[in-house]
């Protein structure tokens, strides 16, 4: 199979101090301008984010598509796709990926979406969230790069994923959430062993610690994932993109619903979609990005709103914590994408929310948590506004599973009726 460089650059030569599979280098969104691979984030010439940058197996797109379906049924399918080494499979691992695309006739029903509707379902992940293919990811590069803990800021289901990835590979882990996250996330993320650190105050203010312990002896061989390895990390993301199409058989969808939290997911979702483009595995069209918020932290959502191409820091002020990041970092880079193909950004309340948690539960019999809530909530008002058209094919994120956020339903739900047990009493409850 002949190997191409879908970025090339004859100034970057592959020397590589790291098995990372067909990573070359990272590159700078912003300016471009090219590093080794290593645990860094910030481009040093414009501060601008970095990416990783590949040698990918152009000009044998079927054999390709072969290697990749007769591959593990997880992320690991598409080791040639990914800053991972090409014996990745056989190290321990979650083995997150390869979770459901759910067929929802009932949710189109309700919403009108005649052209078929599906709901990608990643509470199937091992700790129950997307986190688990990023986190994987991290891993890999935590291992190239020597690190003995990993770490992160999370808003709960990152902290799981880290946990639980870090116990299964040998690593230490310490992880740090806002102080006042939900109780299920919070048990779940301390359950695998590792350090769970309190942080008084919202995510912003815990990914501002974790930068600063980056910088001091203390975090000497510390892998921060969404951090000091966030390249790689975000990397991870891209396989929804790359599940969705092969799940499809092989198609882009028309339009796509995805959550917001710091906008990497989607930004990362539309890099894969343009890379299965560029190999040839899917036929190049058109598709439209959404991006979905809550209203309570709206950052995004606001500005596109506005015309604007600047996101203005709000503080967030929502049941849906696991996207309550006030300051996103690739939100500049979510206004890009979904103006360029000529999606949207929406929100919901937290009314909405929970109405849209139980839409999905009775029509489909999937528990989303909240960010799940907040995706179809949008799904439906974009229906509404005439902005996504339903007589073409979508998709919808769900990222995470409902018993993490029970408190977001609970006061709305509960037992149909306590009865004695007999007849009588059931007969009487008005219940047959």
């Amino acid at each position: 199979m002949a190997v191409q460089s879908v970025e090339a650059d004859a100034s970057i030569t592959n020397s590589l101090p790291v098995d990372l599979g067909p990573a070359t280098a990272l590159s700078c969104r912003e300016c471009g301008e090219r590093f080794e691979l290593g645990p860094i984030f910030a481009c040093s010439s414009c501060f601008g984010p970095l990416e990783v940058a590949y040698e990918l197996p152009l000009g044998d797109a079927e054999g390709l598509r072969k290697q990749i379906e007769a591959g593990p049924d997880n992320i690991w399918r598409y080791a040639p796709l990914l800053p991972v080494p090409a014996d990745v499979a056989t190290k321990p691992s979650l083995n997150p990926g390869f979770t459901k695309l759910v067929k929802a006739d009932n949710l189109a029903r309700e919403l009108g979406v005649t052209g078929g509707l599906y709901v990608k379902d990643d509470s199937g992940n091992p700790t129950h969230s997307f986190k688990d293919r990023v986190v994987a990811i991290a891993v890999e590069a935590a291992r190239a790069f020597g690190f003995t803990t990993l770490s992160c800021s999370s808003t709960g289901n990152l902290a799981g994923a880290v946990g639980a990835a870090a116990a299964r590979a040998g690593f230490r882990s310490c992880v740090f959430i806002p102080h006042d996250l939900e109780q299920g996330k919070v048990v779940m993320a301390s359950v695998y062993g590792g350090d769970l650190v309190g942080i008084e105050g919202n995510y912003d203010d815990v990914n501002r610690f974790c930068s600063e312990l980056i910088g001091d002896p203390l975090g000497e061989g510390w892998g921060f994932v969404n951090v000091n390895l966030r390249p790689y990390y975000g990397e991870g993301s891209k396989t929804l993109a790359y599940e969705i199409c092969e799940q499809l058989g092989w198609e882009i969808p028309d339009q796509l619903v995805i959550p917001i939290a710091s906008g990497s997911q989607l930004t990362k979702i539309d890099k894969g979609l343009k890379e299965l483009i560029a190999l040839g595995l899917v036929e190049d069209k058109p598709y439209k990005i959404f991006g979905a918020q809550a209203e309570g932290c709206s950052p995004v959502s606001t500005a596109f709103k506005a015309g604007h191409d600047v996101v203005r820091p709000q503080k967030p002020n929502t049941i849906a914590k696991s996207l309550a990041i006030g300051n996103p970092a690739d939100g500049p880079y979510v206004l890009d994408i979904a103006r360029r193909t000529g999606g949207a950004v929406e929100d919901v309340n937290d009314e909405q929310v929970v109405e849209s948690i139980k839409l999905l539960a009775e029509t489909e019999g999937i528990f989303a948590e909240t960010a799940g809530g907040v995706t179809v909530g949008v799904t439906k008002k974009l229906i509404e506004a005439g902005l996504l058209d339903p007589a073409l094919t979508t998709v919808v994120l769900n990222t995470g599973d409902g018993l993490k956020t029970l408190e977001a339903v609970a006061p709305t739900t509960g037992q149909s009726a306590v009865i004695r047990p007999n007849l009588d009493s059931f007969r009487e409850a008005g219940l047959a």
